[in-house]
């Protein structure tokens, strides 16, 4: 069955959006490398590729429903950030807007009657969870930590692990 095309629209949107998201987390990585803080670029370097790999799902998606990828310009990200604080007090406002978007995309779905695509969405909405819970607990760190250099230096070799 052919996908509504304001849905097909919308998830190509979200394809850039989630585009969009690499390329912020990319430019969080490189400031971190710049600032000496290899583990914060790491952690950020990893969320580039899952943000990838929720547009390529996407995409799938779609042309599992024989309906055409269309990729759209890509806004420039910001490219200097005061402090790591920073990073992730933006990184857990940009999760919660993309969680927003998720949100909408479910709604819309729901709304052209499309089980299909909301089922898929599913995945997104568990995830979009996750993330906001794991940025919100790094930045909870990060608020919490004292003036002591060794305490972020100490957070930044545990970002550097993530897998």
């Amino acid at each position: 069955m052919k996908m509504h095309t304001k849905l097909h629209n919308a998830i190509n949107e979200q394809i850039k959006n989630e585009i969009y998201s690499a390329y912020l987390y990319l430019s969080m990585a490189i400031d971190c490398t710049q600032k000496n803080l290899p583990g914060f670029a790491h952690w950020m370097k990893v969320q580039v590729q899952e943000e990838v790999g929720h547009a390529q799902r996407l995409m799938e998606y779609l042309w599992q429903r024989e309906e055409k990828v269309s990729l759209q310009a890509i806004d420039q990200p910001p490219t200097e950030f005061a402090s790591p604080r920073e990073v992730f007090e933006k990184t857990l406002a940009h999760e919660k807007r993309v969680t927003s978007l998720i949100h909408a995309l479910c709604a819309l779905a729901e709304n052209v009657q499309d089980s299909d695509t909301l089922a898929a969405l599913q995945w997104f909405v568990a995830e979009q969870a996750e993330e906001e819970k794991t940025a919100s607990t790094i930045l909870e760190k990060l608020t919490n930590l004292t003036e002591n250099q060794s305490d972020l230096l100490s957070l930044d070799q545990t970002l550097g692990q993530r897998k």
